[in-house]
């Protein structure tokens, strides 16, 4: 955290970044020694810079029937400086959205601009469930992406602490977070400009959240996520938008002040 203080504190754009974990050190005791796991590591690899715009909708509307709207008023570009929290009720339409922006459902109304060379991501539960359990990590590379060297396909799962035995394990032996590793591994593996995550740290434990944190503070693409984790949301976002109602509108402030906001019925 000091270290993105340092290197972040005069950067406008991630000024209420720095802000935030200023205040959370300023909280923090300090402890003697830390022991480093080194299974506890995401990293993600570094995608090719694109000029912005790479993803925009302009007066978005969605539904199914015309008369039941799910999302209207959409409006937001999403570049390789984004770091965007989407919030809301459970069935407000956050998943749809998410599917709106990586291109598997498309707007009933409204304009969308994709740049022709952008790869988006997204991470869901669905990729954990997805895996065959019955192949190891690596065979479920091979598998899946295949012409490469076993050297590349392992070299890329230790970058998500997925190492040695570990690696050549039938995935029904792995553990929820272990499966959730591999996952992610298999997600950036096309090195996406924009990552888009649906709940990423359901059975993650708290030094996987934290790794994930780290992991994509250092992210050089843009990042959306829905979540309910106040801790990931603090740290990485300096972007709330919310939906209600079907509107998806921007949070002036940060999650505690809408937390509070909502709370108090202002939302």
């Amino acid at each position: 955290m000091q270290t993105f203080i340092d290197r972040f504190r005069y950067n406008a754009k991630r000024a209420s970044l720095v802000q935030s974990r200023i205040k959370a050190m300023e909280k923090m005791e300090l402890v003697e020694e830390v022991i480093e796991d080194p299974t506890c590591v995401f990293i993600f690899p570094t995608p090719d810079k694109l000029r912005p715009p790479l993803l925009k909708v302009e007066d978005g509307n969605f539904y199914y029937e015309p008369e039941r709207p799910i999302l209207r008023n959409i409006n937001l570009a999403v570049d390789m400086e984004t770091r965007m929290a989407i919030v809301g009720a459970n069935g407000a339409g956050k998943s749809t959205l998410l599917k709106l922006l990586v291109g598997e459902l498309q707007l009933k109304e409204g304009n969308q601009y994709r740049n022709g060379r952008l790869i988006v991501e997204m991470f869901t539960q669905h990729h954990v469930d997805q895996l065959k359990l019955v192949l190891s990590p690596l065979e479920q590379f091979m598998e899946d992406f295949p012409g490469h060297t076993q050297e590349a396909y392992r070299n890329h799962l230790g970058s998500f602490g997925v190492t040695g035995n570990l690696a050549l394990r039938p995935q029904y032996l792995l553990s929820g977070g272990q499966k959730s590793r591999v996952a992610f591994a298999m997600v950036v593996w096309r090195n996406p400009h924009i990552l888009v995550l649906d709940e990423p740290t359901n059975h993650l434990d708290i030094d996987a959240v934290n790794a994930l944190i780290i992991a994509l503070n250092n992210y050089k693409g843009g990042v959306v996520i829905v979540s309910h984790d106040q801790h990931l949301i603090a740290t990485v976002c300096d972007q709330i938008w919310y939906i209600k109602d079907t509107r998806f509108k921007k949070f002036n402030g940060d999650f505690n002040d809408y937390r509070r906001d909502l709370a108090m019925g202002k939302l």
